[in-house]
C-alpha cells in the first residue's frame, strides 16, 4: 500500500488482509510448515500495529513482507535444532484441497504456477536458512536485494551471494523442464493405474530410473527412516502399501497437493496419509509420503 498510506487501524487491519495470502505463501516457504506460517504472519501484525502507532506505515506490503521474513527466519533457525534430532526423514508440511470435479474454471482454483510446490519445498530443506530465506524472498516472490538484506540482517551484497548459492541447489535439486497439469496428471493415473493393479513391471516403468521415496512418519506413523532408491525397490515399497492399505480398509482418492495433483489416505473419512509425486520427462522422479500426524489436516479435505 504504497504512495498513501494508511490513516487508522482499521485501514492497517484491511491493508494486512488483503496482503495476508501472499504473506503466508512467503512464511510458508521459508519454512515448509503451513501451521508455523499462519502463526507467524499473526504474530507480525501485532507487530504491525505497534509500529504503525509510533511511525505511520506507508507501506503495509512492504513492511510486513520484511517483518514476517524476519521472523519466518528465526523460527526457521529454531526449528532446524529440532529437525536434526527428528526420527527419519523430515518433509514439508503438504497444503491440500479437494480435486474439484469440473475444472473448466481455473480462476476458481489454486493453480501450479500460484503454489509453493511441494517438490521445490523438499530441495530448499538443503539450503541454509539464510539462503533459504534469500532465495524465496528474490527469486520466488521478487523483493529486491536492499529488502531481502534487511530481513535477513545481512549487506546486500552478501544476501545476492547466498541467493546465487541457493540457486545453483535449486537447479540441481528440480527438474530442468516445467510439467504441465495435463502431462502431470497422465503420469499420475499411469502410477495410480499400476499401483492400484498390483502390476510390478507397468508400474516400474511410470518410475525415473533414479527415483526416489521418502516417507515420513514423525516417529509416530511406521514409515521408511531411509529414502528409498531406484525404481525396482520404490515399486515393491509402494505395492506393500497398497497391500496394507486394503487390508485396513483405506482408500486412496485424488487431492490437490500444493497445486498439483496427488494423493490422500483416507480411513473413516480422516486423512492418514499425503502423498506427492515429481514428475519430469513423463515419469515419476520422486515419491514423498507424509505420514506424520501432525502434518496432516485434522478434518476432511475442503
Amino acid at each position: 500500500m504504497a504512495g498513501g498510506g494508511v490513516s487508522d487501524e482499521d485501514d492497517l487491519a484491511t491493508a494486512y488482509d488483503a496482503a495476508r495470502p501472499r504473506l503466508v505463501r512467503v512464511a510458508y516457504a521459508i519454512l515448509g510448515s503451513h501451521a508455523e506460517a499462519e502463526d507467524v504472519v499473526a504474530d507480525c501484525w501485532l507487530k504491525l500495529v505497534r509500529a504503525h502507532r509510533e511511525d505511520p506505515v506507508r507501506d503495509v506490503l512492504g513492511w510486513a513482507t520484511v517483518a514476517v521474513s524476519r521472523a519466518a527466519l528465526d523460527t526457521l533457525r529454531s526449528a532446524r535444532v529440532r529437525r536434526e534430532r527428528y526420527v527419519g526423514p523430515w518433509l514439508p508440511e503438504p497444503v491440500l484441497d479437494r480435486i474439484a470435479a469440473d475444472r473448466a474454471d481455473p480462476a476458481d482454483r489454486v493453480t501450479m504456477d500460484e503454489s509453493v510446490r511441494y517438490a521445490l519445498l523438499v530441495v530448499l530443506e538443503q539450503l541454509s536458512p539464510a539462503e533459504r530465506t534469500a532465495w524465496v524472498l528474490h527469486d520466488l516472490f521478487g523483493v529486491p536485494f536492499p529488502e531481502v538484506a534487511r530481513a535477513v540482517g545481512r549487506t546486500p551484497d552478501a544476501v545476492r551471494q547466498l541467493a546465487s548459492r541457493a540457486r545453483r541447489h535449486v537447479a540441481a535439486g528440480t527438474p530442468r523442464l516445467e510439467v504441465d497439469r495435463t502431462e502431470h496428471d497422465r503420469v499420475l493415473a499411469a502410477f495410480v493405474a499400476a499401483a492400484a493393479g498390483g502390476d510390478l513391471e507397468a508400474l516400474v516403468r511410470t518410475l525415473d530410473p533414479d527415483v526416489v521415496l521418502t516417507s515420513d512418519g514423525g516417529g509416530v506413523i511406521s514409515a521408511a527412516r531411509r529414502p528409498v532408491l531406484g525404481p525396482d525397490k520404490v515399486a515393491r515399497f509402494l505395492l506393500g502399501i497398497v497391500r496394507r492399505g486394503r487390508a485396513a480398509g483405506r482408500e486412496a482418492v485424488p487431492v490437490e497437493v500444493n497445486g498439483a495433483t496427488g494423493l490422500a489416505f483416507l480411513e473413516e473419512g480422516r486423512v492418514t496419509g499425503v502423498v506427492s509425486l515429481s514428475v519430469g520427462g513423463g515419469v515419476v522422479r520422486r515419491v514423498d509420503i507424509v505420514l506424520a500426524p501432525d502434518k496432516l489436516p485434522v478434518g476432511p479435505v475442503s
